[in-house]
């Protein structure tokens, strides 16, 4: 009998084609500390951005045959050694774009309109101090013909274009790899009403001297930041900047200092370069919308992922249980 585990869980129609195939589903979350003592009796191992596969755990499972990865990054993940040594390495890279895409949407209109401020300030002051809160948050802005700079034209990349371009924004992509794409617009998922757009990406510079709204979808593993002061230095003043990618692709430091000093209105972050204990001076700056690494933490999401990986794993091993 094959036996998986889903350190980091796996949503319940994943797990039922599973074990409806008859593999054995462990769901239980072991400590990193203890797989090295548990994981080499599993065959498949199914994780997120929590468990981390490295190569000494790797060189201690002879019987691991795949490791599962529910997301888009690898970098909790020595791929290229795993494959190395004959294990599969899987992702799920489509699966949750939407969901990210739309994550990036909400922390778009919070920062435009400072939702992340006022809502707090109304709890606590908005039957004193209505008047003063009403003046305070009434120099919002409009997302519509604002230039909306995208940092990696991948597949997340391109669903956060599909949402610009159908709002009006002006969308600028740029990507080491991909020069073009073409975006659908389906109109209330009517197939009678349809757009497409072609999308050409643009030079790097240009994306970061030119952008309103400037959002991050490349993948990151350590190193240099993608956005330092450099970077944050060539950008609009007034430029709101969005992290859904991976902590560490901005310079936190270089980002406050922004923030402090005005040159940007605002930044998005659902990643961070300490989690899971990110720097309580940045999630707590009122210029900052923050969540905690939820961009592919949806029902649908879950459920995509889960079958996916359910499909994948199934075709890997065919009729052999």
């Amino acid at each position: 009998m094959i036996k998986i585990l889903a350190n980091d869980g796996i949503d319940a129609d994943g797990q039922m084609l599973l074990e409806e195939a008859g593999y054995h589903v462990d769901t239980e979350k072991i400590p990193q500390e203890d797989l090295p003592k548990v994981l080499p009796n599993y065959d498949v191992v199914i994780v997120r951005s929590a468990t981390k596969i490295r190569k000494d755990l790797i060189d201690l499972c002879p019987n691991l045959k795949i490791i599962a990865r529910g997301g888009v990054g690898l970098d909790n993940i020595d791929a290229e050694y795993a494959e190395s040594k004959g294990i599969a390495v899987m992702n799920t890279p489509a699966a949750s774009s939407q969901s990210v895409a739309e994550l990036v949407f909400a922390h778009i209109f919070t920062l435009a309109r400072f939702l992340q401020q006022s809502n707090h300030d109304m709890r606590s002051k908005g039957n004193t101090e209505f008047k003063k809160l009403k003046s305070t948050y009434s120099d919002g802005i409009q997302v519509r013909s604002k230039v909306l700079g995208i940092i990696g034209f991948g597949r997340i990349g391109q669903e956060v274009a599909r949402i610009g371009v159908a709002l009006g924004m002006k969308v600028m992509p740029v990507d080491l790899v991909v020069e073009e794409a073409e975006i659908d617009i389906n109109v209330f998922d009517n197939e009678n009403v349809k757009l497409s757009v072609r999308l050409e990406t643009y030079e790097w510079e240009e994306v970061l001297k030119t952008s309103d709204f400037l959002t991050l979808h490349v993948p990151f593993s350590g190193g240099s930041a993608l956005i330092g002061e450099k970077e944050i230095g060539m950008m609009k003043d007034g430029a709101i900047i969005i992290n859904a990618a991976r902590g560490g692709a901005i310079d936190e430091q270089a980002l406050l200092d922004a923030l402090n000093s005005g040159k940007l209105r605002g930044a998005a972050l659902d990643v961070f370069d300490n989690e899971p204990t990110p720097r309580m001076d940045l999630i707590t700056h009122p210029r900052v919308s923050v969540t905690p690494h939820i961009g592919a933490a949806t029902q649908e999401a879950q459920s995509l992922i889960g079958l996916e990986l359910a499909d994948r794993i199934l075709a890997f091993f065919g009729d052999d249980k």
